[in-house]
């Protein structure tokens, strides 16, 4: 689609300017005299030669404020097509304002809202599209908009905790090595050649760094290749169905890391089917959607072997028991749910509990991580200080 921009003039005489997004000339006309306005100039965008790898992302915030002020305006009684067409020619966001502007003319088509949100599944995911469904049908499109945004950033701010647990100790890791490839490449090397120079045999240590060194020089490239083609390799196996299941199994049972991702799956995995649920989303449609959108092939298997079982005419909780991924709490908590008909205030008790208690595992693995990360530091820099100073300590004391 082509953007292009005009001028024109309202019912009223006001003179307005804007832009629309159409396939040709004549269908943008015809979208701005549906809105009654009166187009004085119209002309395509000039293209934009900027380098670009492809479109840029929408992220969670930019469809929290989107939600937020559609659920705003369809609340004060605005009409569904001119609230799309508000949000369209306000947002800054390239990516998004394209998608909102085909929805509208979607809509303006005769679509359902809902039906235009699914043609754009890199903007709008299942969970939305599913939600805003359930809210047209039940002609409370306004209050599902407002769940639907404050669950977005109940699960924004859980990303943000697992990504902050990381960032540290990642970036420590990384000027780390830094450091010592640096020392290694081109710092030992500057000794080694002191030492050559004045002669006689190096201490043990002081030689076995300077061999670690050469190594270094000599196999660097080598190396660099080495870890690419590793990295490479993981993320190919990982988009895989096997690879993706094996690595997530394995990293839910990696000590401390595991126990965080584990629990930060169950309190999305609860959040996103009690907001469904509440929302009025079939309990075998809403398992599905939040199976596919686990993020976790291990929790994503588990969710969908418990809804073949409750199709069957099974409880939630007793095919969830059988799974390893889900402690006993959480089955108990969801068994008293389903006895007591408030399944979705269950679920979203149990999403609030571990919401804490991943904030609890992120502080445990950083308070684990910081000391490790300055023994192993202290250890291999002062490693390499005190090899380079020993020969030097052993001329001194022959001079002396």
């Amino acid at each position: 689609m082509a953007t292009f921009v005009w001028t024109g003039k309202t019912r009223q005489g006001a003179i307005k300017k804007g832009e629309v997004a159409a396939e040709n000339r004549d269908e943008a006309m015809n979208l701005l005299q549906k809105d009654q306005i009166l187009v004085t100039s119209i002309k395509k965008k000039a293209a934009n030669w900027n380098v670009s790898f492809g479109e840029k992302k929408v992220t969670d915030k930019d469809i929290v404020i989107f939600t937020r002020q559609f659920a705003t305006m369809i609340d004060a009684g605005l009409p569904l097509v001119q609230c799309l067409e508000i949000l369209g020619s306000q947002s800054e966001h390239p990516t998004l304002r394209k998608a909102i502007t085909t929805v509208r003319n979607d809509v303006e088509s005769g679509s359902t809202y809902a039906d235009a949100l699914r043609k754009h599944p890199k903007v709008f995911d299942d969970l939305y599209v599913n939600m805003v469904a359930a809210g047209e049908v039940g002609g409370i499109l306004d209050t599902i908009l407002t769940r639907l945004s404050a669950h977005i950033e109940k699960a924004m701010k859980l990303k943000k905790q697992i990504k902050s647990a990381m960032v540290y100790p990642l970036t420590i890791m990384t000027v780390a090595v830094a450091v010592i490839i640096v020392l290694m490449v081109f710092v030992i090397p500057i000794f080694a050649n002191m030492f050559t120079d004045f002669g006689g045999t190096l201490p043990g240590l002081t030689q076995m760094v300077i061999d670690i060194s050469e190594f270094f020089q000599r196999n660097i490239l080598y190396m660099i290749g080495v870890a690419w083609a590793a990295s490479w390799s993981i993320k190919r196996y990982y988009k895989t169905p096997k690879g993706n299941f094996n690595i997530d199994n394995l990293a839910l049972k990696m000590p401390v890391i595991g126990d965080l991702i584990q629990k930060a799956s169950i309190a999305k995995f609860t959040r996103t089917l009690g907001t469904l649920i509440t929302s009025g989303v079939p309990i075998l449609e809403g398992l599905e959607i939040v199976a596919r959108t686990s993020g976790n092939k291990v929790v994503e298997r588990a969710v969908n072997r418990a809804r073949v079982s409750i199709s069957e005419g099974k409880t939630i909780a007793d095919p969830l028991s059988k799974e390893k991924v889900f402690p006993p709490m959480v089955v108990q908590m969801i068994a008293v749910g389903e006895t007591t008909g408030a399944i979705d205030n269950m679920l979203g008790k149990i999403a609030d509990f571990y919401d804490d208690e991943v904030d609890s595992a992120v502080a445990t693995l950083t308070s684990m991580l910081e000391p490790m990360m300055m023994v192993f530091l202290g250890i291999t820099i002062g490693t390499i200080v005190i090899a380079m100073y020993l020969p030097i300590f052993e001329m001194a004391s022959i001079v002396g």
